[in-house]
């Protein structure tokens, strides 16, 4: 079986961001960082070198791959921010709630598990702030702390 290749890694969030550029983006990423503390009560890991994860799970697929992977989290690229929602790729009834939320956001584009947003000058942060909440709630329900 294959090894996953985005692990959690020892270096800090902070140094992390600090490295982000342009400035901006670091500054972006450290808005969402304590809009992400505040939801989900996390203190951030880094998984990889460029994602913010928030919580982890477990879980094996019925092809017995095992995963290892965060709850939620982001990515301040360059060019636009990588928004993590494992929730909603998890469970249908949870996605489905996050597209009308996502019908309210603002200006995004969307991925096979992520969605993506220039500048947060561009959303809604109450709204996003309303996606994670209940994209965590979903991820502990379907894969309860242990």
């Amino acid at each position: 079986m294959a090894k996953a290749k985005t692990t959690i890694t020892e270096v800090t969030v902070e140094d992390f961001l600090a490295g982000v550029q342009p400035p901006a983006k670091a500054e972006e990423g450290r808005v969402l960082d304590a809009l992400f503390r505040k939801v989900t009560g996390e203190i951030p890991k880094m998984w990889g070198p460029t994602i913010i994860g928030y919580g982890e799970y477990r879980t094996t697929y019925d092809s017995g791959r095992e995963v290892h992977f965060l709850r939620s989290g982001f990515s301040p690229r360059k060019a636009k921010h990588s928004l993590y929602f494992m929730g909603g790729y998890s469970d249908a009834a949870t996605g489905a709630a996050r597209d009308e939320k996502l019908a309210r956001l603002g200006k995004y584009s969307k991925g096979a598990s992520c969605h993506y947003v220039n500048k947060l000058a561009d959303i809604d942060l109450a709204v996003l702030e309303e996606i994670i909440a209940e994209d965590w709630a979903a991820m502990q329900r379907i894969y309860p702390e242990s």
